[in-house]
Parts: structure tokens; sequence; C-alpha cells
């Protein structure tokens, strides 16, 4: 029997709020409290989001900690370098899942030369399927928190592709490449031309080509975690016609002398007990349909021969277990309930 919790969503209008207050909208113990937003407070939900019927009658307030505070959660879905501040004006008892990449990074040299302001800090990091090099994973850090910094939807992919290979050093941490094709949604809501339904449909384009975007330090520290080494990458994501969804294919050159059943093994042993992250029978390759609003990663791996190289490719909805998902997966570990507890493990497809 759980006490029923309350979570206050700061940012609700927007995708990744959208999503929280969905997942929590239906979680058995969570009651949804305070809905707020900055430019669009005063609206009623139901303008943002009509899908969340039953809390469309909720008017959106600003989004201040006196708002906030006096509920037992709240989840940030706020643009990156606005969670920090606010964080800090909360209850240290307050469970606050910070949905932005304030507290992400390790390494203030890497948030300022990607972001470019004064680092936050760190908080646990919510990735709690991470396997680290000794073979422990990150949920190991998230029981009892009352901070956890939710990953980035980009890192989660591709961190999930790789790390069980690095950890069981059947790949070498060298020349690692991450190619994604992505869903527009992960952007947010503000209106950027290359984002238009104009500019997309029937169109593929790359974005922040050359280790310019943002995940590019989060996911080297993911896999330097998980290979107790430095690791090199390669990161490219490319915008496709689909409104979620991320479908990333990592490749890594294979450790000399290494057959493909060990390769597969490591995957194996990572994930087999894991209730959300999905290695597919041999020879099913994952597909962004299957993982539609679903809190699931569906992940395949390979050996390519002739290249030297491991392949994995792995398929999640970035909204749910690249966002929302995550957060509430944490939650649910953060205040000592069945990591599932709420979360749907059943895509929607076609």
């Amino acid at each position: 029997m759980y006490m029923v919790t309350t979570v206050a969503v700061a940012g609700a209008s927007g995708y990744a709020g959208g999503e929280l207050l969905r997942l929590f909208a239906a979680h058995p113990e969570v009651e949804v409290g305070a809905v707020t937003a900055h430019s669009s407070a005063g609206d009623r939900l139901g303008q943002h989001h009509p899908q969340l019927v039953q809390l469309a009658d909720r008017v959106l307030e600003p989004t201040t900690p006196e708002t906030l505070a006096g509920h037992d959660v709240v989840a940030l879905a706020l643009p990156h370098g606005a969670s920090a501040e606010l964080a800090a004006q909360l209850p240290g008892d307050t469970l606050v899942l910070d949905c932005g990449a304030d507290h992400r990074l390790t390494d203030p040299a890497a948030w300022k030369q990607f972001y470019g302001t004064d680092h936050a800090g760190s908080w646990p990091y919510g990735l709690p399927e991470l396997v680290h090099a000794d073979g422990t994973k990150q949920r190991d850090h998230l029981a009892g928190t009352r901070r956890v910094a939710v990953p980035g939807c980009n890192v989660t992919a591709v961190t999930l592709a790789l790390a069980p290979g690095l950890a069981m050093r059947v790949v070498q941490p060298e020349d690692i490449v991450a190619v994604l094709a992505n869903g527009p949604s992960g952007a947010g809501k503000s209106l950027k031309t290359h984002m238009l339904a104009s500019e997309i449909l029937g169109a593929a384009s790359p974005y922040a080509v050359g280790g310019s975007h943002r995940h590019v330090p989060e996911i080297e520290q993911n896999l330097a975690l998980s290979a107790g080494v430095a690791v090199s990458l390669s990161f490219t994501p490319t915008l496709v016609p689909m409104s979620r969804g991320i479908l990333a294919t990592v490749t890594a050159r294979l450790t000399p002398g290494t057959s493909a059943s060990a390769v597969r093994d490591a995957w194996v042993r990572a994930y087999d007990d894991e209730p959300f992250v999905h290695l597919l029978p041999d020879g099913q390759w994952p597909t962004t349909a299957a993982t539609l609003g679903a809190n699931t990663a569906h992940v395949q791996v390979t050996v390519d021969e002739r290249a030297g190289r491991v392949v994995a490719v792995v398929a999640i909805d970035n909204l749910t277990k690249g966002t929302a998902g995550a957060a509430v997966q944490c939650a649910n570990l953060a205040l000592g309930w069945s990591e599932t507890l709420g979360l749907p493990v059943t895509g929607v497809a076609p």
C-alpha cells in the first residue's frame, strides 16, 4: 500500500510537460497538483494539451517557488539553464526531477563549453539501466535521493545501445560512431523554421553536425562510466518526418579475438532482467513504432565481420523513455516504490 503523493509539473504547456502529466495522471499513487508555465500562465491546460482530458480544465499557474512548494514531487520541464535557480529555492526534502540539462554534467568545463553559463553542479543521474565498468548499475545511486538529473533523450538511446559492450570490454572505447534519426518533438514547442511541417515532411536533414550537439559531453560521460576510461565519439543526429521517436545506430570497433556470441552475451547479461530495456530476438530489428508511448527501449546488436565493428541499434520514444518516463521511473526508485509503477510497456503501432 502506497501513500498518495502530490506532484507539480513546471513547464506543463510543453511537450515534455504534457508527457509528464500523461504519465503522472495514470500513476496509481500520484495526485497531480500545480501545473505551471511561463508565457502560457493563465491559459487552460486543455488549450495546449487537449489529449489530457482529465486535466484539461486546470489553469496554468506562474512558475514560481511559491507555487511549486508544498508538493512531494516537483518535475521541471524547463529550458536548459532555467532549472537550477528555481530548484535551489525548493525544500531539500522535495523530490525534484530536472528534465533539463542543468544538473547532468559532472565536468564544469564541459558545461561551460556547450552551454555557455556557469555550472550549477551535478545531481544523481537518472538512467537506472546504465551499467558501470565495475558491473553495478546507476539505479544503485537513486534510492532515497531527492534530486534527479533526468538524461537527455539522445543520450539515453546511445548509452543503452553501447554501454554493455564497453563494460564487458567486447568493444573498444575509441572511434565510436552514432547516427540518429530523430522526431522533432525532442526540440520542444518553440517555433523554429527548420522544424516546420513544410520543411520536415518528405525530408530528412542532419543538424548539430561536427560534434556541436549539447548531448555530446553527456554521452561521453556515460560511456566513460561504462568503459572505465575516456571514450571518443562522433555523434550525428538527423531530423526525420515523425513527430516522436529516436532510432540510434551506434558502431564501435570490435575488441580483437572477441566472438559474435560473446558480443551478444554482453548485452544479454546487461539487460536480461531489465523491465524496460528489451534485447530483441536475434535478427529482429528495432522500430520506433513499437516503442511509441511506452517507457521501453528496444535493442539489437550484431557484428559486422568485414568492418570489424559491433553495430547496436536502439529505438525509444524520446518523450517517454527519453524524458518523462525516465523521470517517473526515477521517482519510483527514489520514493521506494516498484520501479515499474504507473509506466506503460506496450507501444502503439502502426
